[in-house]
């Protein structure tokens, strides 16, 4: 039975040597055509399978897609990756009599709803939707940012910082990575790599704008200019991105099971659910581990941006899985080291040594999901393994947190690391 490299098995009847190879091509040209005829533009014009050379993979209008789609990561991963300030802040302040481990559940919230509507969007996507997403996301994402210097109890932190946050930014992300994947093919590596260095900028400027607006101007008026600034970036992102391919209505519905006969992308959503058990837990408490050390708060609240900041150079210089495989043992490694770091020097530089690693693993970690099929459903293939890895993103942290609880310190929390390690055997794969 002749088996080719497809989520969808085709089956045959055994032959011999001679004309097997004459089958085998027969046979997947049947499968192409099968495929083909399942999809049908959802505007009423003929569907033609993209090829290689039908993508622009450069000119003004693909860049211009790639300079919104990096205000789209600013504005989503960018503020979420901030959290780790909002933790360090909230367990002093307006929460100091929450545990640690449930405050980190606002964070992991928002860390898991990144990834988790990617599914529902991504299939709108495929269907033609996508600035009706944007801007109905991007309001309620500035709308959600302007209430939570109104709130005061815990339950409304989880509603107003975890649920009205991170949703929109999952509904912005989504379909900013398939529009990218309308442009690029050859260069979707280097498209994507621009696109992640969005995030890191956010990621590092958001932190420090809050720690110095913190004192100044106080907790209201910090969350109202974030508000603002995600305003004007968000808008940027509207105005610049655009779909190049037709919807499609594609066969199989909102989850596509079949994908999963298909080894290596079962494997990959595996490997990505277990790293990122481990990848917030580090950005959501090292300003935390810093404080605990002795080190000023003042001083401590900047962690995140050298995580942040150390990112963008990973994001930029990711390349394929056979580099991003060594850059993700190492993140897993630097986890491990992270609680023996007892000086400031040594924090600084496991910090940025981990925002690198870490930086170029999570800068492509979509990519090889885009490349497991073409781009008729690109949308849905990319928003079932996103939906995967947003369980993960989860668990993390607030695992992490109840770990520190009980066993008084970060020692133990390092372990977590241990599952950026076993993501090699997924990513390997």
């Amino acid at each position: 039975m002749a088996t080719p490299a497809d989520p969808l098995a085709v089956s045959g009847t055994l032959e011999p040597d001679s004309t097997r190879n004459s089958t085998l091509h027969g046979d997947e040209s049947m499968l192409k055509e099968k495929l083909n005829a399942q999809v049908e533009s959802v505007e009423g014009k003929p569907d033609i399978a993209a090829r290689d050379d039908d993508f622009p993979d450069g000119g003004l209008r693909a860049w211009l897609v790639v300079g919104g789609a990096m205000c789209s990561t600013f504005a989503t991963f960018g503020y979420v990756n901030s959290w780790g300030v909002f933790q360090a802040y909230y367990q002093t302040t307006v929460l100091s009599s929450i545990p640690p481990s449930n405050i980190a559940w606002i964070g992991s919230i928002q860390y898991s709803l990144v990834f988790l509507p990617s599914i529902f969007v991504g299939r709108l996507f495929d269907l033609g939707y996508f600035h009706s997403i944007l801007v109905a996301s991007s309001a309620l994402l500035v709308a959600a940012t302007f209430l939570i210097p109104h709130c005061t109890q815990y339950w409304q932190f989880i509603l107003c910082q975890g649920f009205a946050v991170g949703l929109p930014c999952g509904c912005i992300f989504a379909p900013t990575a398939s529009a990218v994947a309308h442009w690029f093919k050859k260069r979707r590596g280097l498209a994507m790599g621009f696109v992640a260095v969005g995030s890191s900028l956010g990621g590092t400027l958001l932190p420090i704008a809050a720690k110095q607006l913190l004192p100044q101007v106080g907790f209201k008026w910090t969350m109202r200019i974030i508000g603002f600034v995600l305003l004007a970036v968000l808008g940027s992102a509207i105005l610049l991105m655009k779909r190049r391919l037709p919807g499609r209505k594609v066969a199989g519905g909102l989850f596509n099971w079949r994908a999963f006969r298909y080894a290596p992308f079962s494997v990959y959503c595996l490997s990505a659910f277990v790293t990122f058990q481990g990848v917030y837990a580090f950005l959501t408490y090292v300003a935390v581990s810093a404080t605990e050390m002795g080190l000023p708060g003042d001083f401590a609240f900047y962690f995140v941006a050298f995580a942040n900041a150390a990112s963008l150079f990973g994001r930029y210089t990711a390349g394929p899985m056979n580099v991003m495989i060594p850059f993700t043992a190492a993140a897993g490694i630097l986890t491990y080291a992270w609680p023996y770091a007892n000086s400031k020097g040594s924090l600084i530089a496991v910090t940025l040594l981990y925002g690198f690693a870490s930086g170029a693993y999570v800068s492509l970690v979509s990519n090889p999901a885009m490349d497991f099929g073409g781009p008729e459903d690109v949308g849905r293939r990319v928003g079932m393994f996103l939906s995967f890895l947003a369980l993960g993103a989860l668990a993390g942290p607030p695992i992490s947190g109840a770990v520190r609880t009980a066993t008084g310190g970060f020692d133990a929390v390092g372990c977590v690391g241990k599952s950026e390690g076993e993501t090699l055997t997924g990513t390997a794969g």
